[in-house]
């Protein structure tokens, strides 16, 4: 061989994996080629304390912040942060929600983070990894609004 001649045995690992195939939406090992987004089933501020699928939340106390709101909603669900980005310190947009009967109306904002790997969740009763289109269709009356918000 001549110099800068180089031979590398590389094989690429399948896009479609064993979580693909199987329909697990628990594993964050599916749609590699897509982003994924993260959904727990727990109670929810202004649902009357039933469950229902949504983002990771928590209202807004003392926290220095908003991201370190953000920081410790995650943290509440995923434990360790370790394996996280967060991608900048502010909002990437805002929700205005309509008030109920019972509670005031609100501003629920969303952070953009990136979670490389976790495997331990809390605080809830059941989680799922979708990408935006299934995440429309866990939330129809807000789809036109996530498309929007939701690049990929």
């Amino acid at each position: 061989r001549g110099k800068g001649d180089y031979q590398i045995d590389f094989t690429p690992a399948p896009r479609i994996t064993e979580a693909d195939k199987s329909g697990d939406k628990r594993s964050l090992h599916r749609a590699l080629d897509r982003r994924l987004y993260l959904l727990i089933y727990g109670p929810a501020h202004g649902s009357d304390g039933k469950p229902v699928w949504q983002f990771p939340e928590k209202a807004y106390e003392s926290e220095k912040t908003l991201r370190k709101c953000a920081e410790s909603a995650l943290q509440s669900v995923i434990g360790d942060l370790s394996h996280t980005y967060f991608v900048g310190n502010a909002p990437m947009c805002h929700m205005n929600i309509q008030p109920s009967e019972n509670d005031s109306s609100l501003k629920r904002f969303f952070f953009k983070s990136q979670v490389i790997a976790t495997n331990k969740f809390k605080k809830c009763e059941d989680y799922v990894w979708v990408t935006k289109d299934e995440l429309l269709e866990y939330f129809p009356k807000q789809a036109h609004y996530l498309n929007k918000m939701i690049i990929s």
